[in-house]
């Protein structure tokens, strides 16, 4: 039976004005008016029998003839028309009856458009839940992501196609205390559900913690601790020797640009570098690499090596025209700065994870046990745990976080990229705080123009090689627009900045700019979504993770309640002093 079968005495109004996706109905019964509210679902007659057109309501006006008009063209149409009880629909789909030996079927296209007088009928109580619970049916390949319930109907559950949410790309944004991470958590839960879950979370302060199981992998980036202390590689730590980095961010970590021998220190420490890794690569059964390698092969070399050859180089004597006379080489002097720069960078504590790793990790073979432990799906690891890897860089220092978290991103990118299509294992990289390392704004050539360089390539080009970007902010319009505009999927909580608000309008369809206007009002954990993985745009209230994460929100008033006080300053202060909290 259709559930959309409706009584013309309970037409709300009839149309009066068709424009592409954007219909007016007028309203003579004006108690039927008021049972009408911006943003809910409305049915209206198809052009075929078997077919209704829903819409959403975006613009209700009570107008007497031409005493108003807006400066839209539509705003316009609207005050010349006779009529003063008007309300503007959004079409965004068409529900059969009856399609084939199926019925009851909603489809995100316009195959028709309303014919002038046709009924439009509100979608609520009995109809309305029984609709929700058809889009909520949706088959995504078996099992299905849930995010929360509809707050059009709580009875019916909100499922999001898994394929598009990541084939495609999403952003989730949010100001302080809106839910952000609630609702990447629950996102995160429904993930691991999988048996070949696979996805990587970079947590820049710490708050993922909480969400523990054999589900999930917890990895920190080394701080100074794990590097004095020695004794090799331990569980959980990760370190990212220097030699990963690719050719610009070396270049643009040690060579100042702004210096007039910049040229000179760049070409020289690419020879230099190029010449450590064939030195790493002298046994015959690295001969295939020593053939093909480049600066950016990733192979093993010594750093001290490079400083051994800058420094000759600075230094250096050439015999001179005259006989027994010597003079300044060509390089002599023009790499003082580069060493300055390498050594301070060599000797500070704060990049120990980079420049003083165990020895296990300068070896040929420690990369490929890395990358699998990064990259492999939930069924790959060990013991079938970890699908869900959350990467914590909360000891990793400001001024090189975009460097760092760009070089695991690159790590991952390359790595499906030179995979066989055969053996590729799709995986989502949930970027946290994203607006601290894929900022808008980034000077050429400085570690934030690196990092946008590779998440851009990934937003382009990722899904080629079965790899998903989810960007997550409380800032969107610090984000870098180009990596905004490859995310097909928004899932947007409260926003109170104008900007950000701005921006996530942006990347609403045209015919939604009003809906975007419920970003400053939404409550706490409820979200609207848009895209490819929703069939309707819809506003959900997400349902609560089993683990929420530590978000940090204190509750000020209630701990100034409290009879007894809390502080340990003592210990706060060696914690600063030994930069770590371990």
């Amino acid at each position: 039976m259709a559930i959309l079968d409706f009584e013309d005495n309970e037409a709300l109004g009839s149309v009066i004005s068709v424009d592409t996706a954007t219909v007016i109905i007028r309203v003579d019964d004006i108690e039927r008016l008021k049972s009408i509210q911006v943003n809910r679902l409305v049915a209206l007659q198809s052009s075929k029998a078997s077919q209704h057109l829903i819409g959403i309501v975006n613009k209700i006006v009570r107008k007497r003839g031409r005493e108003i008009e807006d400066e839209e063209e539509t705003d316009r149409i609207e005050s010349d028309l006779p009529e003063n009880n008007l309300v503007r629909i959004t079409l965004i789909g068409t529900f059969l009856n009856r399609s084939g030996k199926k019925s009851n079927i909603f489809r995100r296209t316009l195959e028709t458009v309303p014919e002038i007088d046709a009924n439009c009928f509100s979608l609520e109580g009995e109809r309305l839940t029984s609709f929700m619970q058809i889009i909520s049916s949706v088959e995504d390949g078996g099992k299905k992501l849930s995010l929360g319930k509809y707050t059009l109907d709580d009875e019916a559950e909100t499922f999001l196609n898994g394929n598009k949410l990541f084939q495609r790309h999403a952003v989730i944004v949010g100001s302080t205390g809106s839910g952000k991470s609630y609702t990447t958590a629950r996102l995160l839960e429904q993930i691991a559900q999988l048996p070949q879950a696979n996805a990587v979370l970079f947590d820049v302060h710490g708050e993922y913690k909480p969400l523990k199981g054999e589900e999930f992998r917890h990895l920190r980036i080394a701080g100074p601790s794990d590097v004095e202390k020695g004794g090799g590689l331990k569980e959980g730590v990760l370190h990212l020797p220097y030699w990963l980095l690719g050719y610009e961010a070396l270049v643009s970590m040690f060579v100042d640009r702004s210096d007039q021998n910049a040229p000179n220190q760049t070409m020289v420490m690419a020879r230099s570098i190029i010449d450590a890794k064939k030195d790493k690569l002298k046994s015959p059964e690295y001969d295939d690499i020593l053939a093909n390698f480049t600066i950016d092969s990733p192979v093993p070399f010594d750093v001290n090596h490079v400083l051994e050859k800058l420094t000759y180089l600075d230094t250096e004597r050439v015999p001179g025209a005259r006989s027994g006379t010597d003079k300044a080489g060509p390089y002599n002097g023009k790499l003082s700065r580069l060493i300055g720069r390498l050594e301070a960078k060599k000797e500070d504590r704060r990049l120990g994870f980079l420049f003083k790793p165990p020895n296990e990790c300068m070896e040929m073979d420690w990369l490929a046990k890395m990358v699998h432990e990064l990259i492999a799906g939930r069924g790959a690891q060990e013991n079938n745990k970890g699908g869900i890897k959350i990467i914590d860089f909360s000891e990793v220092p400001s001024d090189v976080l975009p460097l760092m978290v760009s070089l695991l991103a690159r790590i991952i990118f390359t790595a499906n990229q030179w995979s066989p299509s055969t053996e590729r294992h799709p995986i989502s990289i949930l970027c946290d705080e994203a607006h601290l390392y894929i900022p808008q704004e980034a000077s050429a050539h400085s570690a934030d123009a690196v990092a946008v360089e590779i998440f851009e390539r990934i937003a382009k080009e990722g899904r080629k090689y079965g790899i998903g970007l989810v960007v997550i902010s409380q800032r969107p319009s610090e984000v870098n627009r180009t990596v905004l505009s490859q995310c097909n999927n928004v899932i947007a909580m409260r926003l109170t900045n104008g900007d950000d608000q701005r921006v996530i309008k942006h990347l609403l369809p045209d015919s939604l700019g009003s809906f975007g206007d419920l970003l400053p009002v939404l409550d706490v954990g409820e979200a609207l979504v848009v895209g490819d993985a929703s069939l309707l745009p819809v506003r959900v209230r997400v349902s609560k993770p089993e683990r929420e994460p530590d978000s940090n929100t204190v509750p000020f008033w209630d701990c100034w309640s409290e009879d007894e006080p809390k502080a340990n300053t003592e210990k706060a202060v060696n914690s600063w002093r030994k930069q770590s909290m371990q």
